[in-house]
């Protein structure tokens, strides 16, 4: 065979197994970011746990997962919320556990409950970051401990509750006012304190002629019994009281629902929210109108949110207290009180600033106040 022709055959052999190659080369790779994978695996997770109650509880767990989701949307963050079976310390490992398990590294548990569950959780995951509002990690002995993973949270609720008293005694000037709460727990009971020293205050200075009997003191003892809310509410109007406070999340919706129904049906009464502005889950009739005079507000939004966003700018700072109070503007009434005048909102503004500047104190204990 001639070399003219043996160096033809290797071209044909070389060019044949070049085409053979680029016929096995594989189709273009999906990257993470692809829509067929079900969107951006690389996003940051933020979760929470929700305590006693649902997510839509117009209350405590809401305005924590508003936050949330505040956060998510403007960090473009996936987040997520799981709810507890029960409200044991197993329970809430359970969730916390699963949130870890599936990439969550920045977990918030809202309630004085969690206490246990964070304490041994902050140890079991180092490298996720905890937010324990109302409460602080600590042992099944009360011994507490909060990690350098883990941001403490309290509000000043006594201010709150004693802004929100303050301002419907003023507003309506006389009558029986009545509370109820939900568990008999710290946050509740300073709220309750709170009120009571607001109602004391407008007596004493602004000549307003309001009572509260201890028999209108209640604890349900739950937060997430809409019925017995009801029930309990439905008893307080009927013995004459003209406002309930109801500091009790999901058991106080079903107070709320029993104040929306008298009212419509041409009742002079009122109730007060808790922790978010909850003027529009008292709405009664198609005008907007509605039957919470005003709310005291803790704003759990915001902590979840700045929380949230120093996870994200890796400035978060571990291993501390906070304490949101009037200096921070964190508690007291909310923005807009259209059940207000302006001139109760005038004073009510007057008396904030005095509680800011530290001119007007609001004890956090008991004392001679009804519990």
């Amino acid at each position: 065979m001639s070399r003219k022709l043996i160096s033809l055959l290797l071209v044909v052999v070389l060019v044949l197994a070049t085409l053979a190659g680029c016929a096995q080369q594989p189709a273009e790779q999906k990257t993470p970011d692809d829509s067929s994978q079900g969107g951006d695996t690389t996003k940051i997770k933020v979760g929470m746990v929700t305590d006693a109650g649902t997510i839509d509880d117009k209350s405590f767990n809401q305005g924590t997962w508003e936050g949330i989701q505040k956060a998510a949307k403007e960090f473009n963050l996936e987040s997520k919320y799981l709810k507890p079976s029960g409200t044991t310390e197993a329970d809430y490992l359970n969730e916390i556990d699963n949130l870890y398990e599936n990439g969550f590294r920045f977990i918030v548990t809202p309630g004085f409950k969690f206490s246990s569950a964070v304490y041994k959780a902050q140890e079991t995951y180092k490298d996720c970051k905890f937010v324990i509002i109302d409460s602080e990690p600590a042992d099944a002995d009360g011994n507490s401990k909060t990690a350098e993973n883990t941001a403490s949270v309290y509000f000043a609720e006594e201010q709150s509750g004693f802004m929100a008293g303050f301002a419907a005694a003023v507003e309506l000037k006389e009558g029986e006012f009545g509370f109820i709460g939900g568990m008999k727990i710290p946050s509740v009971q300073k709220f309750n304190w709170g009120f009571q020293q607001g109602i004391n205050y407008a007596n004493e200075n602004y000549g307003t002629k309001v009572s509260l009997k201890a028999d209108n003191v209640i604890y349900q003892g739950s937060f997430d019994n809409a019925a017995a809310g009801q029930q309990l509410a439905a008893q307080m109007y009927e013995k004459g009281v003209k406002c309930i406070f109801i500091a009790a999340g999901g058991t106080g919706v079903g107070a709320i629902n029993e104040a929306k129904t008298r009212r419509a049906g041409g009742a002079d009464i009122w109730c007060i929210g808790v922790d978010v502005d909850q003027y529009d889950e008292g709405i009664y009739d198609d005008k907007n109108n509605s039957v919470v005079l005003t709310s005291a507000i803790k704003k759990v939004d915001v902590v979840s949110y700045e929380m949230a966003k120093a996870f994200v700018n890796n400035s978060f700072v571990g291993g501390k207290v906070y304490t949101y109070d009037a200096k921070s503007k964190s508690v007291g009434l909310p923005e807009k009180n259209p059940n207000l005048s302006q001139e109760t909102m005038d004073k009510a503004n007057e008396v904030f600033e005095k509680l800011v500047a530290g001119e007007i104190k609001v004890s956090a204990e008991q004392g001679d106040l009804i519990d």
